[in-house]
């Protein structure tokens, strides 16, 4: 990956085209890191909707273990978008050039450790809330949050209940027959640029579930690893810009 590329994926100065294609490659990680984590521990670790469907049927027959597990999950995924929030602000207030990196950073951590750790994350005995469930929601929390804040909250790439939403709009956007011209209205266009990005972003992420999932029946929770080494990889030049500009930054200081 040429490193001026890299760098334009997660700069502080945004275009369309950055939004567009680093949404794809956390789309691709984010399918990889959802269905795998539904092989290693039984749980859509970025599916809000149906943990918290869960709850609500867990609450009804009082399974209270299994209750508690599905808020555990949904607190992990809430800290995990908070925290994200949380270093954007602090390195935009500060002109940092990891600006949106610093997630990312932290996210191939966390990857890093649930691929080399997995197996020691599991309780065992009773159904309690794991380790490794709350740290792979959290980390899907920080992705959502940054991609969201990154794009205006125009692209999402943890879960695709949104954009096959909006792909069923432009699809009926496309198919509306403009059979005549009305004084003051005017013809139903389809947006076929951002149809093609919900479309692209709905494949990463069928493509990255398809390839995680097998990954992860083969050699387990290693899977993460090179999912860890391809976000680290997202995030490392502008971290890497940051500390290079530090011994400048504390002569100035």
């Amino acid at each position: 990956m040429p490193i001026h590329y890299a760098r334009s994926l997660t700069s502080p100065r945004r275009s369309a085209r950055a939004n567009r294609h680093l949404g794809f490659a956390l789309a691709f990680v984010a399918g990889a890191t959802n269905a795998g984590a539904f092989v290693a521990v039984g749980m859509y670790t970025s599916h809000m909707t149906g943990i918290v469907s869960s709850l609500a049927d867990d609450l009804a027959q009082a399974r209270w273990m299994l209750a508690r597990n599905a808020i555990g999950a949904v607190a992990a995924f809430i800290a995990g978008a908070a925290v994200s929030a949380l270093m954007i602000n602090f390195a935009r207030r500060r002109r940092l050039r990891s600006e949106f990196a610093g997630p990312l950073l932290l996210e191939g951590l966390l990857l890093g450790v649930f691929g080399l750790l997995g197996t020691h994350l599991e309780p065992a005995g009773e159904p309690r809330l794991s380790a490794a469930i709350v740290l792979l929601c959290f980390t899907m929390g920080l992705q959502n949050a940054l991609i969201t804040k990154i794009s205006g909250a125009e692209i999402r790439t943890t879960h695709m209940t949104g954009v096959v939403t909006d792909i069923g709009i432009e699809l009926g956007r496309l198919a509306y027959w403009n059979r005549s011209a009305r004084a003051g209205l005017a013809p139903v266009r389809a947006h076929r640029g951002r149809l093609q990005m919900l479309a692209t972003l709905l494949l990463c992420f069928v493509a990255g579930g398809t390839l995680g999932a097998l990954a992860f029946q083969h050699i387990g929770d290693l899977a993460t690893v090179p999912l860890a080494a391809f976000v680290l990889l997202l995030a490392g030049v502008p971290v890497f810009d940051d500390l290079r500009r530090l011994p400048r930054r504390a002569r100035s200081a």
